[in-house]
């Protein structure tokens, strides 16, 4: 009975099997006729196994009831060109392992076929292979182009090489004093009269024809206070003799011999009209001079004789007028000018503005803004005139004037000369020009550092001065452009900018500051002034902020050419005149100026600068005529200005700021004693600031980005702390600038000193006193924040 049941269960699966496989015969024909897409797939691989199968034996094993889907194995036809897949069909099996794991593991099997990689698997291989074999020559191909580019460039220059002395001199070594001569003659023979705007158009193209690639124009309209159309004039009253300002008579033929000089020989921004009084000498206008003139006579309405020099003159004005003088002939003493100057027939201009245009007090003129009326900036009739019209007012006898010009001139007390001045000038609004090029920086372009000349000037008034200043600073332009053609960039944004409008008070350099001063408070670190470089050939002389003193003392003494010129004065905080007056009083930003001058000037009185004489034509070429010192100031403020813009740690000493303060604390005439308490903590907290954050920045190995970032930051804001909220006229408001060399003491202490002699009140001198302690106590807080930040931000890191 099993013998049967087997039979007709062995019939029963040949029967399945032939109607399954000619099923699957007949699907493979469809598909291969309808250009099936699957041929490529593993399912329909055949491979053929030459084996006899004992279908009863697998029949008559246990677990009948698993089954093996092996539709990934064709039978072999013998005709590879057959298109009619033979699919094997599914087989029963008891095996637990299936049948050709079964099959693989018997002893005896010998399989006559190895299965062949899938297409798919070919294909993949063809691809990865092919991208391989790309990416390898694109890979040699990049280094062949690195190799050949390297060859033919100029390496970049690395974070160090400012450090480097051979990177300066690459720069320096360009700078040439003949080529300053040629372009300091280019520009004296431009026509005097030509427009500040006109001169400006041409610096603009200059400059980029050197290559400096952001040249900008930046023109103002303000209000100048120009001459009329003639000659203020001086009349005797008691014998009727009418005087020009230079001295000369009032005779026609004299006014149109020297119409020009006569027209620009006044006080700009001074009160206009006519006044009859006496003339009074008040010597040098000083606090003890007014105190015994009043004690002597009235001074209402009165003339007031004044020499310019020792103090400023908006701050002897101011006394004058508060002390109810009505005018003011104004002179240089001949016995204060070095011998090499013989100007006592010559009068001379002065700006009474204390800086930018008077219409726009602190903003700027742009379109928009409201004007005020102010084009008079005192109640004073103020009038220059020369040393020979003085003599003729005090009635020097001749032959004494002759014989020894050094006499200082003084009008006798018993002498009583009553005179009418006559002061017209026209106000006028104006363009003036400002020619700003910026070099960007690598590292940090949001710093800047400024480098600031001024071109054309009132009427050949000032000379060549401007000339001179623009040619110094064009030929370090063209020189530091050959480097950077070469692929070298400062870290820092250098600014280099020649203003307009110096002569009436600074304008163009204050009006573009108040423009941007938002900008400037935040990104400008150090001022470097060209304000005119040679004014003599006896001495250099270097003004510094205190915390730029050291770097001004290394260059002058690495960079001077030797001989007799380079060595002069020590490097000094004193105020000094040209633009960069806003940079010192309202930013705070430390400042730096190289010039030649002659030994006796430094000697004399200061602030005989606010005088503007005319001049001649050849000057400047006297006084240098091989342009040597052209060349020294050159490469002097080059240097500077590259270390400051390149040196990863900004060149500043904090710790000479607190010595200074302490300095200017000495002496007996003051009780200083909380002051220099304050000081004493200030230079404590100064020296640990320069020993624990500056010297370690210093070093490469210790110089964290972040760590210079902070550091730089807190010394470009050092002295900031240093700027009062207001000044004495013609006083610098950051009180770390002494008004000349003889002074030792804040000048503002002095000052208020002096006027308590005036007003019998020591009100002005606490003021004072509590400025100063504020001043000393902000730094000394503010050190103290820089330690604590670096201390907090790195606790951990140390």
């Amino acid at each position: 009975m099993l013998s049967i049941d087997n039979k007709a269960n062995t019939a029963f699966c040949h029967f399945l099997i032939g109607k399954k496989m000619a099923y699957r015969k007949v699907n493979a024909d469809q598909r291969t006729q309808g250009h099936s897409q699957y041929l490529d797939n593993d399912d329909l691989q055949a491979t053929t196994l030459e084996l006899e199968w004992d279908m009863e034996k697998e029949l008559e094993e246990p677990g009948f009831d698993h089954f093996q889907l092996d539709g990934t194995v064709d039978h072999h036809s013998g005709n590879s060109q057959n298109t009619d897949i033979d699919l094997e069909p599914i087989q029963p099996s008891a095996s637990p392992k299936g049948r050709f794991q079964r099959l693989q593991e018997d002893p005896d099997y010998v399989s006559h076929y190895t299965r062949p990689a899938p297409k798919s698997n070919r294909c993949n291989f063809c691809r990865i292979f092919k991208l391989f074999c790309t990416v390898l020559t694109l890979f040699i191909f990049g280094i062949l182009i690195g190799y050949y580019a390297h060859k033919r460039c100029p390496p970049s220059p690395t974070p160090s090489e400012p450090s480097d002395p051979h990177f300066y001199h690459d720069i320096l070594k360009e700078i040439k004093a003949e080529n300053i001569q040629k372009i300091f003659r280019d520009l004296i023979q431009l026509p005097r009269k030509e427009e500040d705007t006109d001169i400006a158009m041409k610096l603009l193209v200059q400059w980029t024809s050197c290559g400096l690639e952001d040249v900008q124009l930046v023109n103002y309209s303000v209000l100048l206070d120009l001459p009329g159309s003639s000659s203020n004039t001086v009349t005797l009253k008691n014998s009727g003799e009418c005087f020009y300002p230079s001295g000369q008579k009032c005779y026609r033929e004299t006014k149109k011999l020297h119409s020009q000089d006569l027209l620009y020989s006044y006080a700009a921004y001074s009160a206009k009209g006519t006044l009859e009084a006496e003339v009074i000498d008040v010597q040098y206008g000083t606090v003890e001079d007014l105190v015994l003139i009043q004690a002597m006579t009235k001074v209402t309405n009165k003339i007031a004789l004044l020499k310019l020099g020792q103090s400023p003159l908006l701050y002897k004005l101011s006394l004058l007028e508060e002390a109810g003088f009505g005018g003011v002939l104004l002179y240089v003493d001949p016995c204060d000018l070095p011998k090499t100057q013989n100007l006592s027939d010559k009068a001379f201009m002065v700006s009474l503005n204390n800086g930018g245009d008077p219409s726009t007090p602190g903003y700027p003129s742009i379109d928009g803004n409201y004007r005020q009326n102010r084009s008079n900036l005192t109640s004073l009739l103020v009038q220059p005139i020369s040393a020979l019209l003085v003599k003729r007012l005090v009635s020097l006898p001749e032959d004494r004037s002759k014989s020894d010009g050094c006499i200082p001139l003084k009008l006798a007390v018993t002498e009583k000369r009553i005179i009418s001045l006559n002061v017209q000038t026209v106000p006028t609004y104006k363009t003036i020009s400002n020619v700003i090029g910026y070099l960007k920086g690598s590292t940090f372009p949001d710093r800047y550092v400024i480098v600031g000349s001024h071109h054309n000037s009132v009427y050949g008034y000032s000379g060549q001065e401007w000339a001179s200043s623009t040619a110094v600073i064009t030929a370090f332009i063209q020189a530091l452009m050959l480097k950077v053609k070469r692929g070298w960039r400062p870290d820092r944004t250098i600014v280099f900018c020649s203003w307009g409008g110096t002569s009436f008070g600074n304008i163009g350099s204050y009006e573009w500051a108040e423009d941007l001063k938002k900008v400037l408070q935040r990104n400008v670190v150090a001022y470097v002034s060209l304000h005119n470089p040679v004014r003599g050939n006896s001495s250099l002389h270097p003004v510094a902020s205190p915390s730029l003193q050291q770097l001004a003392t290394e260059r002058q003494s690495l960079t001077c050419l030797g001989k007799m010129k380079c060595p002069g004065s020590n490097v000094s905080s004193v105020q000094m005149q040209g633009d960069s007056d806003y940079f010192i009083n309202h930013l705070g930003v430390p400042t730096v100026q190289f010039s030649y001058e002659d030994i006796k000037t430094l000697e004399s009185p200061s602030f005989l600068f606010e005088a503007l004489f005319p001049a001649h034509n050849t000057v400047t070429e006297e006084l240098d005529p091989l342009f040597n010192l052209h060349e020294t100031i050159a490469k002097l403020t080059g240097e500077v200005t590259l270390q400051i813009a390149s040196e990863p740690v900004l060149p500043f000493n904090a710790l000479d700021i607190a010595l200074e303060v302490q300095n200017s604390l000495k002496g007996d005439q003051l009780d200083t004693r909380q002051l220099l308490a304050m000081a004493s903590r200030l230079r404590d907290s100064a020296e640990l600031f320069q020993s624990d954050e500056m010297r370690p920045a210093n070093d490469p190995k210790e110089r964290a980005p972040i760590r210079v970032r902070m550091l730089n930051d807190v010394l470009q804001g050092l002295e900031k702390n240093f700027l009062v909220q207001q000044a004495p006229p013609g006083f610098y408001r950051n009180i770390l600038y002494r008004l000349d060399e003889k002074m030792s003491q804040f000048s503002v202490l002095l000052e208020a000193l002096e006027h308590c002699k005036l007003h019998q009140s020591n009100e002005t001198l606490q003021a004072a006193l509590s400025k100063v302690l504020n001043s000393i106590n902000s730094a000394q807080v503010y050190f103290k924040a820089g330690l604590d930040v670096f201390e907090t931000a790195f606790a951990g890191k140390k």
